[in-house]
């Protein structure tokens, strides 16, 4: 397989206006992302935006960008877009889409996205965490993925959910918005229209499920902290700072 990673980023941000340009020790949030996807080594890097100041702050820093259109409503059409314009001979076969706001993020748990898709029947991989801190089993803000234990740290998905899931003894797991796309599995969904689940609960990937495609996840040991608030921003800083 030969991937091409994909960072998608845009302006506007209801809780936190322009943060893909917020500083962080010392450079833009979009950048320490990149940072992280490149030292995974999975395969070339590109941010795809949609403003000139956070192409010109990627190019600044020596990174790949490419320009797409403002009206995508989701990072997925975004970085649909992106792959035709950055590959149009379809040289890579998978598609890794790394959100642009996750500035802490492991680059072996990037590697860990792109596992599950050796095995040819998945179509979509992604990544999650064995829930440790009681609110989050609660809480709607954190996506739990229910999935079927099939080898070692691996997952089938059979749904995604805000709610606690399953019920019973045994672990919660904490889904982590990473994906690796076979090429084919992104055109096709892109295509299809929002399913009713996905629109219940605001999960895009559910769309992919009522579809009758399979994920897979890979299990890693850590959430990364995801970039929403300035408080947010404040313990990126922190993360970063230390290590």
């Amino acid at each position: 397989m030969s991937a091409l990673v994909l960072i998608p980023a845009r302006m506007a941000a209801t809780r936190l206006p322009g943060k893909p340009l917020a500083d962080i020790c010392g450079s833009p949030m979009i950048v320490q992302v990149w940072r992280r996807a490149v030292e995974a080594g999975v395969g070339p890097v590109v941010v795809a935006c949609d403003d000139q100041q956070i192409f010109d702050a990627v190019k600044s820093a020596g990174g790949d960008v490419v320009m797409t259109r403002t009206d995508h409503v989701s990072g997925s059409d975004r970085i649909f877009e992106a792959a035709n314009l950055v590959d149009p001979d379809r040289r890579h076969d998978v598609i890794l889409n790394v959100q642009g706001d996750l500035p802490t993020i492991e680059p072996q748990a990037i590697r860990a996205c792109f596992a599950p898709l050796e095995d040819p029947h998945v179509d979509i991989a992604t990544i999650a965490a064995e829930i440790v801190r009681e609110e989050e089993r609660t809480a709607p803000s954190v996506v739990k993925v229910i999935g079927t234990p099939i080898a070692k740290d691996r997952l089938r998905a059979l749904y995604f959910t805000r709610a606690t899931a399953p019920t019973g003894p045994g672990p919660l797991y904490h889904h982590i918005g990473l994906y690796a796309y076979r090429r084919a599995a992104l055109e096709r969904f892109v295509t299809l229209p929002p399913g009713t689940l996905e629109t219940r609960e605001r999960l895009e990937q559910l769309r992919a499920l009522e579809a009758g495609m399979r994920i897979d996840v890979g299990l890693v040991s850590t959430v990364p902290l995801g970039v929403d608030t300035p408080e947010d921003l404040d313990r990126a800083r922190e993360i970063l700072a230390k290590s």
